[in-house]
């Protein structure tokens, strides 16, 4: 089976525990108005590639992955090629590859159950806690996220949440209050990850012709994401 993937990462260090092999994914059924990768939203974009031939590629990064690393679907969103990531998943869980799958929880289908079923980690980006920002400033729905979070619960699978701090937007400490108390209803909830927001996509939007709504807004300071990870419990950090 073929995937549309939008670039690889061969020995990526910031998408998932220690070294690996990240494959991002083409198409996304968000618009985020602080999104990195806009040049993944078109499935139509990108290129294709069969399961074995990318499992070939990950398998010679092995050797790199030590006792932590392994693959990482990302994107765009991967849950809209469940199909191909349970094949990929699948092959890599055969021959002991660690996998995990960084999504936004957005785009569920009928195939994602099993796809969980090979996924030793998750790790979700909650963008917005409440339904009106996150309609607004996603075009999607929190209750989508929440409901994909609850199936990571009943899988037991571990989870990490992401939360991106943007200034102005998601920056203050009432916001990562309400992210937390999210995060904590989980039991299989492993780490709380809070997430700089940087404008590194600017020449992204500009090669592509697409306004980018936060170009005047400001990079997050080291301090303040210094001061917001302190909010965060210790054993979540």
């Amino acid at each position: 089976m073929t995937g549309r993937i939008s670039s690889l990462q061969s020995l990526g260090a910031s998408d998932g525990p220690g070294v690996r092999y990240v494959t991002f994914l083409q198409g996304c059924p968000l618009r985020c108005i602080y999104c990195h990768n806009p040049e993944t939203w078109d499935i139509r974009e990108g290129k294709d590639i069969s399961a074995e031939e990318l499992f070939e590629k990950i398998k010679r990064c092995v050797p790199y992955f030590g006792d932590k690393g392994g693959i990482t679907l990302s994107g765009g969103e991967p849950l809209l090629q469940s199909e191909f990531a349970f094949e990929l998943f699948s092959l890599c869980k055969s021959n002991d590859i660690h996998t995990a799958l960084d999504t936004s929880g957005i785009g569920a289908n009928q195939h994602i159950e099993k796809l969980l079923d090979v996924t030793d980690l998750v790790i979700c980006d909650i963008k917005f806690t409440e339904e009106e920002l996150y309609l607004k400033n996603c075009k999607g729905h929190i209750t989508d996220v929440l409901n994909f979070l609850d199936l990571t619960e009943k899988k037991e699978i571990p989870l990490w949440i992401r939360h991106v701090v943007v200034p102005n937007l998601t920056d203050t400490e009432e916001e990562i209050f309400k992210v937390i108390s999210i995060a904590e209803k989980y039991s299989n909830l492993k780490k709380i990850e809070l997430l700089p927001f940087k404008k590194l996509c600017l020449d992204k939007y500009n090669n592509l012709g697409i306004p980018f709504l936060l170009e005047n807004t400001p990079n997050c300071s080291e301090e303040l994401i210094k001061k917001l990870r302190d909010l965060i419990p210790e054993k979540f950090r």
